[in-house]
């Protein structure tokens, strides 16, 4: 018998949700609960993907009275067309993130602020795409990397220099198809354009394009994002940190970075720490500064910094309703316009940083470069003036937090394993010791879960139940973004959760000194599951599509996620998702994003809203592919 562990559970979760929707009544402003309940039911032909709106003879809806829109486009056209631009607009935030970072790498220099911090990362991207490093001067050599990056946006021939990194078969695979991307830029554009009014009315060839913008963002925007941050603010390793709304501290300075770009709140991190600005906290008679994250942002500095994380995408209304929040900062990605009225009725200053994300009822301070740190400064400086602005009899601080173990890119993972194989020189620096393991039997398997939270389902729930009922089957889960801290909010990803686990995962959780959930960054790191997936398979010798690696998003919402969907089903991973694409009004678009895609890339998607039919499904799935390998 298992032994009770003291976590967090989801009904307390709930229980300080709802106090805190309360204090937001008493305020007299709304959450994204109420709001929710003004939009339900849904608009059915929205849900479905068959209303049309790309042209102004529309809108037009279909029905079985009207099954054509006015141009002669059938629901499977309609439902094709909007799956496809949702695939792309996703590329698009992800692949302008990369660029972004690139345009920060090419921006680095020794006096800083942005300096290179990993230059053996810089070295193997250099060496990777022929870039001379031997006798150069370290900056000269991430100019020229982030140069050749940024030509891969909108080169005008040849495809991804990133897909060389998948395994041979995978390569020969999207050539054969052709579905290899070309230039980030220009797969986004050509979606675009095929799904124009009077273009592509073929479902199946859109999803074929999908499929092929989904990977220009996996196999080129992310991955060269995740390689420049790495490169630039150091590659993660194992650290532990703390999770959720818990972690704000009532004597302090608390400040909220939200977003996705590092960039921005790297520099926030270090200034925090500078003597200057804590000796002015302390002159204001303040105990000192609490910088914490929210959403993927979270996961970034949580990874590198151990900085405390105060939860996922539905709680960044929480966070502020709190009282305590002096000072909310955001990037791009993932920010709710909500947060301009709500902050105006609390003291919380509301700053945005980029032109991308520019929202009504915040301060805009345009982050670049060159300012930065005097920028973050600033930033942290107004936010330790605001202190005095709090009215402590609207503060209320839910006690809910756990503990977590961060930072498992693929590298931390080899040295991990490196660890308990010294006995065995051949298995070093691989991921040998996985593969034995998954081969006997002690592991079944591994589930990249990701995604963020969803308020068509119960936030949260189905990211814990789907994650414990892994765990208790001795199958390991990696994770990502909001995912990811709803598995810091359950405890989940403590070292402590081994004891949830079935036998086999619990004596490699013991064995290897990890949790049995491992946590690889933001949405936007969910490349390193692409190549972890690549490797493996490469070193067992046999398809990725045989190894029992899946991946599951059951509470997915934006427009990233799609792509990310459509670029780890061409990697020819099965993805299971708890959401329903908008585009079941089409039998067509169903039949071809479960099972039409395998004929392409081998893997498609299992849609189940039932995370208990879900995580029956996962596990089923693995079972399959093990006794396809005969193991």
């Amino acid at each position: 018998m298992k032994p009770e562990l003291n976590f967090t559970t989801i009904e307390q979760m709930e229980a300080d949700t709802a106090k805190l929707h309360e204090l937001a009544c008493e305020a007299c402003t709304e959450t994204w609960a109420d709001r929710n309940e003004k939009q339900t039911p849904h608009c059915k032909f929205g849900e479905e993907g068959i209303c049309c709106r790309i042209c102004s003879m529309g809108p037009c809806r279909i029905t079985a009275k009207a099954p054509r829109g006015i141009c002669g486009a059938d629901a499977h056209t309609i439902a094709g067309r909007h799956y496809l631009r949702m695939a792309a607009a996703g590329s698009a935030a992800h692949s302008d993130h990369a660029r972004e970072i690139a345009h920060t790498l090419l921006a680095t220099k020794p006096e800083g602020p942005y300096i290179i911090r990993d230059e053996a990362k810089l070295k193997r991207v250099a060496t990777e795409w022929d870039i001379a490093f031997e006798d150069r001067d370290v900056y000269d050599v991430a100019h020229d990397v982030a140069l050749f990056a940024l030509n891969e946006f909108g080169k005008p021939f040849g495809t991804q220099v990133l897909l060389k990194r998948a395994t041979k078969e995978r390569q020969e695979l999207w050539e054969r198809e052709e579905i290899a991307p070309r230039a980030i830029d220009r797969e986004i554009s050509s979606s675009l354009h095929m799904s124009h009014m009077g273009n592509t009315a073929d479902a199946e060839v859109l999803v074929r394009q999908s499929l092929r913008v989904g990977m220009a963002d996996g196999w080129g925007g992310s991955m060269i994002g995740t390689d420049f941050t790495d490169i630039m603010f150091g590659t993660p390793t194992a650290r532990d940190t703390e999770g959720n709304l818990g972690v704000l501290e009532k004597d302090m300075v608390n400040i909220v970075v939200h977003g996705h770009d590092p960039a921005f709140s790297e520099m926030v991190v270090t200034v925090a720490d500078l003597p200057e600005l804590q000796s002015y906290c302390k002159s204001k008679g303040i105990k000192g500064i609490n910088l914490v994250g929210l959403c993927c942002t979270a996961n970034e500095v949580a990874m590198r910094h151990g900085v405390r994380m105060v939860g996922n995408f539905l709680q960044q209304e929480n966070v502020v309703l709190t009282g305590v929040v002096d000072m909310m900062c955001v990037d791009v990605q993932c920010i709710f316009p909500s947060l301009g009225p709500l902050t105006e009725c609390f003291h919380t200053r509301f700053v945005t940083t980029s032109p991308i994300c520019r929202i009504p009822g915040s301060e805009y301070i345009k982050f670049v470069p060159e300012t930065a740190l005097e920028q973050a400064k600033q930033i942290v400086k107004d936010a330790i003036d605001n202190f005095a602005n709090r009215d402590e009899s609207r503060a209320w601080i839910p006690t809910s937090k756990e503990n977590a173990t961060v930072g498992y890119p693929n590298e931390q993972i080899i040295k991990e394993l490196d660890g308990v194989t010294n006995s065995h020189v051949e298995e070093r620096g691989s991921y040998r010791p996985v593969i034995d393991a998954i081969k006997s039997g002690v592991l079944r398997g591994a589930v990249a879960m990701v995604g963020c939270n969803n308020p068509k389902v119960r936030p949260d729930y189905s990211h814990i139940e789907i994650m414990r009922r892994l765990l208790e089957h001795d199958i390991l889960v990696i994770t990502t973004g909001c995912a990811a801290q709803a598995a810091t909010k359950a405890g989940l990803m403590s070292k402590a959760a081994k004891e949830v686990c079935g036998d086999g995962l619990k004596r490699v959780c013991t064995l290897v000194g990890i949790p049995p959930i491992l946590h690889m960054g933001a949405c936007v790191d969910i490349s390193r599951m692409m190549l972890l997936a690549s490797d493996i398979a490469e070193q067992w010798e046999v398809p990725i599509t045989s190894i029992p690696v899946v991946g599951c998003a059951p509470e997915w919402m934006s427009e990233k996620a799609v792509a990310i969907a459509n670029y780890v089903v061409a990697t020819g991973i099965d993805t299971y998702l708890g959401i329903e694409p908008q585009v079941k009004g089409s039998e067509q678009m169903m039949q071809l994003i479960t099972e039409g895609t395998r004929k392409i890339s081998g893997a498609g998607y299992n849609i189940n809203t039932d995370p208990d039919e879900l995580v029956q499904a996962i596990i089923a799935g693995i079972e399959k592919k093990r006794d396809l390998l005969g193991i």
